[in-house]
This record gives C-alpha cells, sequence and structure tokens, in this order.
C-alpha cells in the first residue's frame, strides 16, 4: 500500500495562506509540527524533544479555545469567544 507524500511545511503555509487560514490557531499547530519534522535532523534529540513537548503544551492549551466555537469551527459561523487569554506561544503564555 503506498503512502500519500506529506507537503512540505512551506507548501502547506502557502495552502493555508490561499484559504486564508493562518489566523487560525489550530492550523498554525499543523504548520508548527511541519517545521518541527523538517528540522529535526539538525536538533538534537533532547531540543527536539523539547520542541515537541512545547507544541504538546500549547496545543492543550487549545482545549479552551475551542469550547463554544462549535459553529465556527464546524460550520463557518465567527463568533466571537467568551474566554479571552493570550495567544498559545505568545510571551504573555509564558
Amino acid at each position: 500500500m503506498a503512502t500519500t507524500p506529506q507537503p512540505s511545511a512551506a507548501e502547506l503555509a502557502r495552502y493555508m495562506e490561499s484559504r486564508g487560514e493562518l489566523s487560525k490557531p489550530w492550523m498554525l499547530q499543523m504548520l508548527r509540527l511541519a517545521k518541527l519534522k523538517e528540522a529535526r535532523e539538525g536538533m538534537s534529540p533532547e531540543a527536539y524533544m523539547r520542541s515537541i513537548q512545547e507544541a504538546h503544551a500549547d496545543l492543550m492549551r487549545l482545549g479552551e479555545f475551542w469550547k463554544g466555537r462549535e459553529a465556527e469551527v464546524f460550520q463557518g459561523r465567527y463568533q466571537p469567544s467568551e474566554l479571552i487569554e493570550p495567544l498559545p506561544g505568545s510571551p504573555e503564555d509564558r
């Protein structure tokens, strides 16, 4: 069974930009992981693991971001979140 090749981080970024999805935190997490996958060979195992752990922690913080946003995410209707918090990965988040 042949597998479909994964797009590069640059291809993924262009695709997301063309669809106007670079402002969606979950899409940025996908891009972040693609870039980490590409950079893995040039990183020490410790640095790679630290980066993956940071990405995981940021992804887990998106749990609150999703609450109450089902209509926006799954049906394309914008509804401002009642929860205001720092963007994952921002200086205020650390």
